[in-house]
């Protein structure tokens, strides 16, 4: 497989709603308010009920697996939360688009970078990953 930096290794769009917010909840034994209440969201000055981070950052990584096919062949993944996923109370839900980048190349790696944002806005930021050359192949 030939890579080269600043190949683009795809695209993800992926609607978070608030039954999917519930059933990370559930999953991840996160029952923080803010993830399911309105009321407690606007009470902390939020926009609306906000998906998890760690929601957000695995939907993230998922551009990488798809990709590399093999999850066990991401060494490294790291981020920073920029702004958060005000996810509405409707069946659409928040759309989260993800672009992943070839950022280097190495004789055993290969780094990408991902764009990640919600209507148009920037949610994560500095999302890189590293994958190990032989997952590659």
């Amino acid at each position: 497989m030939s890579i080269e930096v600043g190949t683009q290794i795809g695209e993800l769009a992926v609607s978070l709603t608030r039954a999917q917010l519930v059933r990370y909840a559930g999953a991840s034994t996160d029952f923080n308010p803010i993830h399911w209440s309105d009321r407690a969201a606007s009470a902390l000055g939020l926009e609306g009920v906000i998906a998890h981070g760690m929601l957000t950052l695995g939907t993230a990584l998922r551009v990488v697996t798809d990709w590399v096919g093999d999850p066990a062949a991401v060494r490294r993944y790291s981020a920073r939360f920029t702004h958060p996923v005000v996810v509405p109370d409707d069946d659409e839900g928040a759309e989260v688009r993800c672009v992943g980048t070839v950022t280097a190349v190495a004789e055993d790696s290969v780094t990408v970078t991902i764009e990640v944002t919600c209507g148009g806005q920037k949610v994560l930021g500095a999302v890189t990953a590293e994958v190990s050359r032989e997952g590659l192949q």
